[in-house]
């Protein structure tokens, strides 16, 4: 039994204005090639399909027509979970039909976890791996709000919350395989942020709960899952130093610190009790570099990849010593006659000499929703015992307004 783990798709996203669909055409037509080779018998992703919840037409059609090409090929099941930027509900609504296709879909954490469990079975009707869908789990699915709770005790049922979904899926799981009466692989599947996680700069990755518990702990998962498809963190990476609780990473850079990261897939071979699990790198679509340093640097690479004939797409990150008051223009001119693209220009040197930390040369984009609110609190002189709790209060917010489902009725 073959099982590939991706996730963090993000379908629809774009790069400081830059639409991508083509980068994201490129890697769904890579992605169904690559199951076709490698024989591939069961597809699981981990959450993020779409950036947003609500995605585009264009979208859209790019995560249907994969779907489709999948269901025709020799790959016979396909789990998809909803992740912290997916709408269940729009998930959701087309899971009768595919399932037709032999494509499950789990939105939102299920009242009934028995839903979540599920028994994927060969061409004789023998179960051959079951899967414990264990999609993004949003706030309310988990705990129940109480009147006069502290922080503590939002964090600690939180994460009980969180520890008790899994145990019982996991008990589901282990029931299910003692019925099949074979030692039928469990593979559970989670979209969260684990203890000891990397993040990088620029990603998009946000906190999902608030409070300084929500990164879980490995122990927090069932002993008796086989495997462990993880989504949410960009980078690939095991979890707790094993190889068999991973986070597949994203399959394109979501940002310009992504750049130099290599992507990949993870490919899960269950033979027997065995279980050997190998990455297989995905190719670049489009390139990404981030180019920092003083004039010399920037224009000498500018340079070099005009030599490359290279279509980059690049950021510019100035940190010389000298003042450069028209470095956009200069950028501008050095690429003229090239395929190169400057995507974003940071000055640094204005910002920090000239302007003294006033930020009047940031734009949103250099920005995350912490760094606005941090900047309100500075303009409006709020003193800093008193930040703390509005800076929770505010996350707690926003938490809440990711969370609502756009799409629901």
């Amino acid at each position: 039994m073959k099982v590939l783990h991706t996730s963090d798709w993000h379908i629809g996203r774009s790069l400081y204005g830059r639409k991508r669909y083509e980068e994201f055409e490129s890697f769904l037509d890579w992605l169904a090639d690559e199951i076709e080779r490698q024989e591939v018998n069961a597809l699981i992703v981990a959450g993020d399909i779409f950036d947003t919840s609500a995605p585009s037409n264009r979208a859209q059609e790019l995560y249907y027509r994969f779907l489709y090409k999948v269901a025709g090929s020799q790959c016979r099941h396909v789990v998809v979970v909803a992740g912290n930027h997916d709408s269940p509900s729009f998930l959701n609504a087309p899971k009768e039909l595919l399932k037709a296709l032999d494509v499950h879909v789990i939105g939102d954490g299920a009242s009934e976890p028995e839903e979540e469990v599920l028994v994927l079975r060969d061409a004789n009707s023998e179960a051959e791996l079951i899967v414990c869908a264990v999609p993004y789990l949003r706030d309310r699915d988990i705990r129940t709000a109480e009147a006069g709770e502290s922080v503590e005790d939002k964090d600690q049922k939180l994460i009980e919350g969180i520890k008790a979904h899994y145990r019982s899926v996991g008990q589901i799981a282990l029931d299910k395989r003692s019925e099949a009466g074979k030692d039928v692989p469990i593979v559970g599947t989670g979209h969260l942020f684990a203890a000891g996680g990397k993040t990088i700069d620029g990603d998009g990755v946000r906190e999902l709960y608030v409070g300084s518990l929500a990164h879980v702990g490995a122990n927090i998962f069932p002993e008796c899952f086989d495997y462990l498809a993880l989504g949410h963190l960009h980078v690939p990476q095991l979890v707790g130093g094993s190889e068999v609780m991973r986070y597949s990473g994203s399959p394109l850079p979501m940002g310009f610190g992504e750049a130099s990261q290599q992507k990949t897939i993870c490919i899960v071979e269950f033979e027997g009790k065995e279980v050997n699990v190998v990455t297989t790198d995905i190719p670049e679509f489009q390139r990404l570099e981030r180019i920092k340093g003083d004039w010399t640097a920037i224009s000498s690479r500018i340079k070099e990849l005009a030599v490359l004939d290279s279509n980059a797409w690049v950021e510019i990150i100035y940190d010389g010593g000298e003042v450069i008051g028209d470095l956009r223009e200069q950028i501008d001119s050095a690429t003229q006659e090239t395929s190169i693209e400057v995507l974003r220009v940071k000055n640094n040197r204005i910002v920090d000499r000239i302007l003294g930390q006033v930020h009047e040369e940031e734009t949103l984009d250099d920005l995350n929703v912490n760094d606005v609110f941090e900047r309100c609190l500075a303009a409006h002189s709020v003193p800093h015992d008193q930040r703390e709790e509005l800076v929770r209060a505010y996350q707690e917010t926003l938490s809440a307004i990711y969370e609502e489902d756009v799409n629901a009725e």
